[in-house]
């Protein structure tokens, strides 16, 4: 059972291990480690979507690549300082995991978000016609703390979201996906990058009590 606080970013992911265990940092002597999780889409493509673990959970060194694992936890940010740049790192921080034979017969992906728009969103088409909003919810986190995660709605969400403003409280339903783009840096030098964001299969307008 997922814990009180954790209800409004409430997250399940289940799919293979494609990496070994990387020590990210420590609290208290526990160590945390990031493993790269393949996870399937209905289309039979598939995502890679980092999972940060506490060596409590699993044997962190020991390499479990080509194995399935279900995880539970939170979808979180984490603003991370390379040379004079902030990046901003999105994972699933695991509260609970569990060892299983394959992905087949669940549900690889599901994500539950109640937060706050905190950009004004981003209405657009595709070439295609397909219509496209972004959207940026901060979700809060225990001691103070928020995450602030970049998702797309589609179709009459995009739409509606496109009518959205800044504070607009909003609950969504979706997966977490991860998506390959080129990004230019300095004169004719491209480099491959990967963007995480979540897709918004239902959105709900909230409306605050005074």
């Amino acid at each position: 059972m997922i814990e009180k606080i954790l209800k409004n970013n409430q997250a399940v992911i289940a799919g293979e291990i494609i990496s070994d265990f990387e020590f990210n940092h420590e609290v208290f002597g526990e160590g945390f480690y990031f493993v790269k999780l393949k996870v399937s889409r209905l289309s039979h493509s598939s995502d890679i979507i980092p999972l940060l673990v506490s060596e409590r959970l699993i044997d962190v060194k020991q390499s479990h690549i080509g194995q399935f694992l279900e995880a539970r936890g939170q979808f979180r940010s984490h603003n991370k300082q390379e040379s004079d740049k902030n990046r901003v790192v999105l994972f699933l921080f695991a509260k609970e995991i569990e060892m299983i034979d394959s992905a087949e017969n669940r549900n690889p992906n599901e994500i539950f978000l109640d937060g706050y728009i905190c950009k004004e969103p981003v209405y657009r088409t595709t070439p295609l016609g397909r219509e496209i909003a972004d959207v940026l919810l901060a979700v809060n986190r225990a001691y103070g703390k928020s995450d602030y995660i970049p998702c797309i709605c589609w179709g009459r969400n995009a739409r509606y979201a496109g009518n959205l403003t800044v504070g607009s409280r909003i609950q969504l339903r979706g997966r977490i996906q991860s998506r390959e783009y080129q990004k230019r840096i300095g004169e004719g030098k491209v480099v491959d990058k990967i963007a995480y964001e979540v897709s918004a299969s239902q959105m709900e307008y909230i409306e605050e009590e005074e």
